[in-house]
This record gives structure tokens, sequence and C-alpha cells, in this order.
């Protein structure tokens, strides 16, 4: 008998528990910059933008952040689209390669590496 209330217990729980993991974890976007020899970089200015326009011309960004002190910059509660990426560092940047990320997943931490140079 015990066992049986465990286990109804366990399936009760279970998707209650799943539920309010997806309400709490917003889709999220962490992005680590490294340079051209694989070390990673603080300070680098990233910004998001959703239409390959507003990249091109540096115009409406849907989100900015800076890299801390790992290389990493965290971006919360985005849509689950591709986003284009623009990271500059003085005379660094992500030009010719690496500028978009997959779609991405809905409730979910993404992540990706971009590398400037």
């Amino acid at each position: 008998m015990k066992k049986f209330l465990f286990i109804l217990g366990l399936i009760i729980v279970f998707p209650s528990f799943s539920t309010v993991l997806e309400q709490i974890v917003k889709t999220q976007l962490h992005i680590t910059i490294r340079n051209e020899l694989g070390n990673t970089e603080e300070g680098v200015t990233i910004k998001l933008y959703e239409r390959e326009d507003d990249y091109k011309n540096e115009t409406n960004p849907a989100a900015e952040g800076v890299t801390d002190d790992k290389g990493v910059a965290r971006f919360k509660e985005l849509k689950a689209i591709s986003y284009y990426v623009l990271a500059e560092k003085e005379d660094l940047n992500n030009f010719g390669g690496g500028e978009q990320t997959g779609k991405l997943e809905a409730k979910r931490i993404n992540k990706v590496t971009v590398v400037i140079q």
C-alpha cells in the first residue's frame, strides 16, 4: 500500500514540478566570447538583433550586454527565434563569421560561443 501511494504521489507531483519549472525558466541565451587563441574575453559588448537589416545597420538591438570575467554574457526572457550577434571590444569583432545563432529553444538556457578577431 505504501509503495502504491508513493508511486501515485510521484505521478501527481512530477508533472506539477515540470510545469512550475517551465514557468520559472524563460528562454535564455548565454554567449561565451573567445579570441583567436581560444581564450575567453572579458568586457566585450554584445548586441542581439532580430532582423538582418537591423544587424547590418546596427539599429534597434533586441538586447545588449557585456561579458563578465569568464567571457560570458547572459540574456534572459528572449523570443525563441534566431538572433544576429554583434560582438565588439576595441579593434576585435566577429564580423565575417558566426554572426547568427540557430533558433533558440523555448524555455531553455541556450548556449553559443562566438570568436572575435
